[in-house]
């Protein structure tokens, strides 16, 4: 008999960090995460992480609609689909994201849930899930995210001792800063180190091509996110002609349409979708095949917890593309307790374990556990 779905246990937690993790838009004085853990008929479980790391307060709000309206809407729903149940949620969901506002939390939720679901179908297979999805390595490509804009250099070289090749410096903060800690970060790591730049949507149309020919010179792997998600594609396209620098972004796209759209027009060369954003593990890899039909890469975006970090992982070694996980340099108990694979040449080696190879130890976590 199929599987169907008992339902969701769901936990909010917080770990305290000693500095604020800076970018363009804000500061996070703590690193939250909002984990699921979906169970079926048969007793397998699936894990899936909820994107809620801006702002923090943000955690118990996704965990409260979790718990008030996806665990009796997934009651009883099959456990075999992990794209029906997606397509079902969106259906289910869509008047009420519109009715409320908030789009983007309901899409969080149901990125959680396809990470869960897949997790379960792997485990029930006994296979690794880049292995159930086809992938034919679970080794990726890895790069050290969140570098800046202080301690830049010193960071790195931790990173680079830990087995890193590639880096991602945030700018977008004042425009000299932002050059002289990209041109210090290329002088200590040498020309055959691959540099990241992300703004973070800092710059307007109008500023970003003077920004990025500042940052051209130290010959940035990619820009990413120079200008806002929401502007319109005919200025990401000029932005593009004018550039040296390849651009990326797919972070805060929401929607098959939204990427479809994107990647049609050209502008992009790596394209970046988050799991715990919209899409979960299925519709960042239906991204992934528009990408690589155009020549793109495929780079999931993840910046939170150990659980999301897998399933990031996992879905890269399953599209079997030459793109990029990315791993938070910063510290965040949530991740490094959770998952937290050696990077060995600039790479990650995924397990052989069954589903994601992730299973959180809640009682080693429970002082970070929030009551919503």
């Amino acid at each position: 008999m199929a599987a169907s779905l008992e339902g969701i246990d769901c936990w909010v937690l917080r770990a305290p960090i000693a500095e604020p993790v800076a970018n363009a838009f804000g500061a996070m004085s703590n690193r939250p995460a909002v984990f699921l853990r979906l169970r079926d008929s048969h007793g397998v479980c699936g894990w899936g992480e909820v994107f809620c790391n801006f702002p923090q307060v943000g955690a118990e709000h996704r965990a409260r609609l979790v718990r008030s309206l996806f665990v009796p809407m997934l009651k009883g729903a099959t456990a075999q689909d992990p794209d029906a149940v997606r397509a079902l949620l969106d259906r289910r969901t869509r008047q009420m994201a519109i009715q409320c506002g908030e789009p983007g939390p309901f899409a969080q939720i149901i990125g959680a849930v396809d990470q869960a679901l897949w997790d379960m179908a792997a485990r029930r297979a006994g296979v690794p899930l880049w292995r159930l999805l086809g992938g034919r390595s679970g080794r990726v490509r890895v790069y050290a995210s969140g570098i800046g804009p202080d301690k830049v250099v010193e960071v790195a070289l931790a990173k680079r001792q830990e087995g890193y090749r590639a880096f991602k410096l945030k700018v977008g903060f004042d425009a000299e800063r932002d050059r002289s800690n990209l041109a210090a970060m290329r002088e200590a790591l040498g020309d055959e180190a691959v540099i990241m730049c992300d703004a973070n949507q800092a710059w307007s149309p109008e500023q970003a091509g003077e920004h990025i020919a500042q940052l051209a010179p130290y010959r940035p792997y990619w820009i990413e996110e120079p200008i806002g998600a929401d502007q319109p594609h005919e200025a990401w396209s000029e932005l593009a002609r004018g550039s040296a620098i390849p651009l990326a972004a797919g972070e805060n796209l929401r929607g098959q349409g939204a990427f479809e759209q994107a990647i049609d027009a050209g502008y992009l060369r790596f394209v970046q979708p988050d799991v715990g954003k919209w899409g979960g593990i299925g519709g960042g890899l239906a991204v992934a095949r528009l990408a690589r039909a155009r020549g793109m890469a495929y780079c999931p975006h993840w910046l939170a917890g150990g659980i999301g970090l897998a399933a990031s992982m996992h879905a890269l070694a399953a599209a079997d593309e030459d793109g990029w996980a990315e791993v938070d340099a910063n510290p965040n108990p949530l991740r490094e307790r959770v998952f937290a694979p050696p990077v060995i040449d600039g790479c990650v080696s995924l397990s052989e374990a069954p589903g994601l190879g992730v299973e959180p130890d809640l009682q080693a976590l429970a002082a970070y556990q929030v009551d919503f």
